[in-house]
């Protein structure tokens, strides 16, 4: 018995259906469901030259080369596919692709769920607000908090970085950040590290919202009136809590070695570095879906879209990452 993985195959005009190809004709311990139009998959693999066989899900589970799709789910594009163009029209198609690969997942159809990226802007609407695939995920399973991790292996020294908030203005960050959004933050992100990590005392580090984590109120009261109190409780009730930390020193070698996670107040103060150690490698990580959801560390890429230059690193480092997650969460 092997895992069942999902692949979602991200904006059409992105090089999300070429890189799940590319994954496609490597040979893994799983069973890969692509979820997206298949005659977009099979234009691409011919304009390519991927040779790969494409194939109508049988819902088995032992290892077959190529890549399985559904028959049946309602998915096809509005408009042909240009690589390189976005074209709205086909924003139904993407949205429907992601809402059926997270119904299976959730009804245990998969096992895990891999995401290409989608292009924001496209999606987002007055009438349909999509801020990612993160928020999109979290309501459609209807849990009340998830957490995104980030994950890289620099050297193999594991680097994970947690955000408290994710895609928001900056202006809205410190707002947004409540005694109760990082209590529950850390909440899920210990639980994580604990279930999907084998981590029995998770040892995390908690950064500051302002420049030198505040410097004792001088720059900033959010230290002392949110982030310390917080810390302060979970600790008492056995948590391995550091912080809250300056940001620009957080970082260390020595820090990174004894540390399981570092929890950042917002996407731009954590992201950088993590992305600086391991671009192109890194695998984002849903933590607090009720199912297993990995994603690529970078966006569509539409300049080099169709022409076969886009990196398959991090989607091959993302598909290993699910498969590793739901060995970890199996008896």
């Amino acid at each position: 018995m092997i895992p069942r993985i999902g692949l979602t195959i991200g904006e059409p005009a992105g090089v999300g259906p070429e890189l799940v190809l590319r994954a496609a004709v490597k040979r893994w311990p799983a069973r890969l469901i692509a979820y997206g139009d298949p005659a977009l998959l099979r234009a691409t693999a011919e304009r390519l030259g991927v040779k790969v066989s494409l194939m109508p899900d049988d819902g088995e589970r032992t290892v077959r080369p190529g890549l399985m799709f559904h028959e049946a789910m309602p998915v096809a594009l509005a408009a042909e596919a240009r690589p390189g163009t976005l074209d709205p029209r086909n924003a139904a198609a993407t949205l429907a692709m992601l809402t059926h690969a997270a119904h299976d997942a959730k009804r245990r159809h998969i096992d895990g769920l891999v995401t290409a990226p989608v292009q924001k802007s496209v999606l987002d609407t007055t009438k349909s607000p999509f801020s990612g695939h993160t928020e999109f995920f979290q309501a459609l399973a209807g849990v009340e908090r998830v957490v995104m991790l980030l994950t890289a292996a620099p050297k193999k020294q594991p680097l994970r970085v947690a955000l408290t908030t994710t895609h928001l203005p900056l202006r809205a960050v410190a707002n947004a950040v409540t005694p109760e959004l990082l209590q529950s933050t850390l909440a899920v992100l210990h639980g994580g590290l604990k279930r999907d990590y084998g981590i029995e005392r998770p040892r995390i580090a908690v950064l500051g919202l302002n420049p030198h984590a505040g410097e004792s109120g001088h720059l900033g009261t959010e230290e002392q009136r949110i982030i310390a109190p917080v810390l302060k409780s979970l600790r008492s009730k056995g948590i391995e809590l550091e912080g809250p930390l300056p940001a620009d020193t957080a970082f260390s070698a020595e820090r990174i070695a004894r540390t399981d996670a570092f929890l950042a107040m917002y996407h731009d103060q954590g992201l950088p570095v993590l992305k600086y150690a391991g671009f192109g490698s890194a695998v984002n990580v849903t933590l607090g879906l009720p199912y297993v959801r990995t994603s690529v560390d970078h966006g569509t890429a539409l300049d080099i879209a169709g022409q076969g230059l886009a990196d398959p690193g991090s989607l091959y480092a993302a598909i290993s990452e699910a498969i590793r997650i739901i060995a970890t969460r199996t008896p």
